[in-house]
């Protein structure tokens, strides 16, 4: 009479509770299933009792990597591993788990427990702030590549020759293609070529093709990458480091819209839209008179620029998050975040590679880290502060409010003090932002 009692109070708490719990016996059969496990798996209790966790569950990680199984090997408990199951209807869910230990009176093992919560609006909610701050492939929340990101619609549109200048890194072949793929040219190819690693002699025959007998090996005719990116779009990389001969026959294509393969004797017709980069500044290189000056008009109809990821360290919480997801998948892993202090070190540091080196980044700590959060242990030793000099230049930065500081300063500095337009590129009021100015007693003359 007594247990029966004692299991009736059980059920009515397992009930009151809005994560989903559930306990198991020592051969992995249910033994207790309360009402928030019914609604988010979509099966009674009646239905579940006596059968294996697995079966009911059909969760991603029950025959590789069950976390209850690990618990009650080990001893230990996991907490808020992310997984997906497979509810009544045969829809995925994403869920987080948490497992501990069942013991009897005497401290005996007789099974575990596992709660969990569905993760899945959390998960709509992340894709939708993905969503809403990225243009194709690209992620970012800064003003600035807001307001490219807003032109790039109709940059893609006009259907003309586009300059990309900015540092090696910041995302430009990105760009690229995502003025590709906002085009009517979306369905022909988007062809890339890195003029910067090939010799001249090479570059020429990949760009423009040859035909059979333009040259000693050359045993039948072989198309180039403008043919074969006819009807779409073509992007050459590294522009500024063409020699002076290939800068000419690159002019006639954008003047005449043809060209000739090596060795033929009559001209091809190219319908291709040229997008160019570059890491340069080609301006200066025309002034030393290394770059043309005709070319440089001609591929030079719509400039865009890429701001570096120091200049843009609001986007590095995103980023973060974006890649942490991208490699969860290819690794097979679920690595739900990182420390406030590796997210502080994140922020403090300058990144010469921009953000090509931040994915580096997360995949080296992808590496190490064999729990769920990311320490700063698993951080590259490059980018952990190690002299004086170093700690001092990054303050220690090791809290939310360090890092909140050290983001309004470095706004302060590059708008020179003027605080409206720091509120407008931090994307907060004018008022709050003069709020957390006093309550962190900064000046802004000191910056201006």
């Amino acid at each position: 009479m007594l247990n029966r009692v004692q299991n009736q109070k059980r059920d009515v708490i397992l009930d009151s509770i809005t994560e989903g719990v559930f306990t198991v016996d020592s051969n992995w059969r249910i033994t207790s299933f309360n009402r928030a496990a019914e609604e988010i798996t979509g099966i009674p209790y009646a239905k579940v009792l006596g059968q294996r966790c697995s079966d009911i569950l059909r969760a991603d990680v029950c025959e590789t990597d069950c976390a209850l199984r690990e618990t009650i090997a080990t001893g230990k408990p996991i907490i808020n591993k992310a997984v997906h199951i497979v509810d009544a209807r045969g829809e995925r869910h994403a869920i987080a788990i948490s497992t501990a230990l069942l013991k009897d009176e005497s401290g005996k093992v007789i099974g575990g427990v596992e709660t969990f919560r569905d993760m899945s609006l959390v998960e709509e909610l992340r894709k939708e702030i993905e969503g809403r701050y990225s243009c194709e492939d690209i992620i970012s929340q800064n003003h600035r590549m807001q307001r490219l990101f807003s032109v790039l619609p109709n940059v893609a549109e006009s259907d003309c020759t586009v300059l990309i200048e900015s540092e090696s890194g910041t995302g430009k072949e990105l760009l690229a293609r995502a003025i590709h793929n906002l085009s009517f040219r979306k369905d022909k190819p988007f062809v890339a070529v890195s003029c910067g690693a090939l010799p001249d002699t090479l570059l020429e025959s990949e760009l423009f093709g040859y035909k059979a007998g333009a040259f000693t090996d050359a045993k039948k005719d072989k198309p180039g990458r403008f043919a074969m990116a006819e009807g779409g779009t073509i992007f050459l990389d590294e522009i500024g480091d063409i020699s002076a001969a290939v800068q000419v026959r690159l002019l006639r294509v954008l003047q005449e819209r043809t060209y000739e393969p090596l060795g033929a004797v009559s001209s091809v017709n190219a319908d291709v839209r040229v997008i160019t980069a570059t890491n340069k500044k080609l301006g200066e290189l025309v002034e030393q008179g290394q770059f043309r000056e005709d070319l440089y008009y001609r591929i030079n109809v719509m400039k865009l620029e890429l701001p570096l990821l120091r200049e843009r360290k609001d986007d590095i919480p995103l980023l973060v998050n974006h890649f942490i997801s991208r490699f969860n998948r290819l690794r097979n892993k679920n690595i739900s975040c990182v420390t406030d202090e590796v997210l502080a070190t994140l922020l403090a540091y300058d990144y010469p590679g921009n953000v090509r080196e931040l994915e580096n980044i997360i995949e080296h700590c992808f590496v190490l880290c064999q729990g769920e959060i990311i320490e700063k242990k698993h951080l590259p030793a490059s980018v952990c502060p190690t002299s004086s000099v170093d700690k001092v230049k990054t303050g220690e930065i090791t809290t939310l409010k360090q890092m909140e500081i050290l983001l309004i300063i470095e706004a302060l500095r590059r708008n020179k003090g003027n605080q409206a337009a720091t509120a407008k590129e931090l994307g907060i009021n004018k008022s709050t932002l003069f709020r957390k100015l006093k309550a962190h007693d900064i000046k802004p003359r000191a910056y201006a």
